[in-house]
């Protein structure tokens, strides 16, 4: 491995600012917000970039692979840097290929929006709205990055309609495989899916085609209630609100209390905040009136909308978090007794507390506990599914999606394995049922 060289290389094909060997650059690439998580900071072996660069558009972005890849130089993918569980972290040093220069929308169609890895979800949702359009769906931080998303998210705001970002919101990808004469591919339809959700081990996203809806009016919903069964009863019956929300989100007094101050979210009452169709508006109103709760506040424009899916999914977790720095830990968890059977739920953990979600398939959440140790987290996770509650341990950075896949895929894409070295495990037998990796 010759970082030196390959330094030379990038300059030479980037400029002077195109590629870093700086300290200060290599450490602020070499992060996450893995610090979110108590169990993945004990745990994750943390390395640090010999060398950042910057490709500014997809084709650049295959030029830096295919020059990586000559002087056999790992090579760790990374978008807006917001992923939680260190994805995005070179655990094996070597190059840094920040992606969030390279994003350029290419075009908007019908039903379809073609934009560089290092586009901006909020700049995407920005630009399909120009022509009466709206994306599918985007990441509860909306300024993450679309390749990112794509490479290590799951869903988020217009999930509960399309589901996750693996079912249908991909067209099409460009992706860089690891070879010396790394080119973009061309993948289209199902071709495109085993790209989704492996962290880049098996390809690097360059340039995404995603789906579009016919833009709808959407608002703002806030209501309160006294309790959280209040809260619980009513989520229930909104997802069925006709159009169908793009969002609804509820929290306990306890993690509500802990949200960003507004007058919307008052103190010390459960909390439920919703991205809303004004046609529904009298029915969700008629809802939360007959359910004992109270409307807030209805907030009218796209930025009202945006606020509320940053306040969704793990988003509110984290601001309990901030409350008590390395006291929380949480798990992803689904299914109808999240709502039925909450009281053992919350039981499951001390100081459990759910954050919940409407979702196409049922309730979502995230269940914060106080953590003790990864054998109290095993046993929580076993507890919970005696419940009936599924769950998914988010605190790893190994590719835990379509493992079988992703390792056939890479073992063709990335002889070298080169490809985000260290998260796809190529002698993969199985995982341990909610194994903490």
């Amino acid at each position: 491995m010759s970082v030196e060289d390959l330094h030379a290389e990038l300059v030479e094909l980037l400029g002077a600012r195109g590629a870093s060997i700086d300290l200060r650059a290599r450490e602020k690439a070499s992060v996450d917000g893995a610090k979110m998580s108590p169990i993945i900071t004990e745990l994750l072996p943390l390395g640090l970039a010999d060398i950042v660069a910057f490709p500014t558009n997809a084709v650049e972005i295959a030029a830096v692979v295919a020059a990586a890849v000559r002087h056999g130089v790992g090579i760790t993918p990374r978008g807006k840097g917001t992923g939680n569980y260190g994805q995005g972290i070179p655990l094996q040093d070597g190059l840094v290929l920040d992606l969030s220069k390279a994003r350029s929308i290419i075009e908007v169609g019908d039903g379809y929006i073609t934009a560089e890895a290092g586009a901006p979800m909020v700049a995407l949702e920005q630009a399909a709205r120009e022509t009466g359009q709206e994306l599918w769906m985007y990441p509860s931080t909306a300024q993450s990055s679309i390749g990112g998303f794509l490479a290590g998210g799951s869903g988020g705001t217009g999930s509960i309609v399309h589901g996750a970002n693996h079912q249908g919101f991909v067209a099409a990808l460009d992706v860089v495989h690891a070879s010396p004469e790394a080119r973009l591919v061309h993948v289209e339809g199902d071709d495109a899916q085993p790209y989704v959700h492996n962290y880049g081990t098996a390809g690097i996203i360059a340039q995404a085609t995603v789906r579009l809806d016919p833009v709808h009016d959407w608002v703002g919903f806030y209501a309160s209630f006294d309790t959280f069964y209040d809260v619980l009863a009513v989520l229930r019956e909104m997802r069925a609100l006709t159009p169908t929300p793009r969002l609804i989100s509820a929290d306990l007094p306890e993690i509500a209390d802990a949200l960003p101050n507004d007058s919307a979210i008052p103190k010390g009452r459960a909390s439920l905040r919703a991205i809303l169709d004004t046609a529904s508006l009298d029915a969700a109103r008629a809802m939360v009136e007959a359910g004992s709760g109270r409307v807030e506040e209805v907030r009218e424009g796209p930025q009202a909308c945006v606020r509320i899916s940053t306040l969704s999914y793990n988003h509110p977790i984290e601001w309990l978090q901030k409350t008590s720095p390395g006291t929380y830990f949480h798990l992803e968890v689904g299914g109808e007794a999240l709502i039925d059977r909450i009281d053992e739920v919350h039981a499951v953990f001390r100081g459990g507390m759910l954050h919940i979600e409407a979702q196409h398939v049922g309730p979502i959440g995230m269940l914060a506990g106080i953590y003790e140790s990864p054998e109290q987290v095993y046993a929580g996770i076993e507890a919970l599914g005696k419940l009936g509650v599924g769950v998914h341990s988010p605190h790893q950075w190994n590719v835990d999606f379509e493992i079988e896949r992703t390792v056939e895929l890479a073992r063709e894409n990335d002889p070298l394995g080169l490809l985000n070295p260290g998260k796809l495990n190529l002698d993969y037998a199985g995982p341990r049922k909610g194994a903490i990796r």
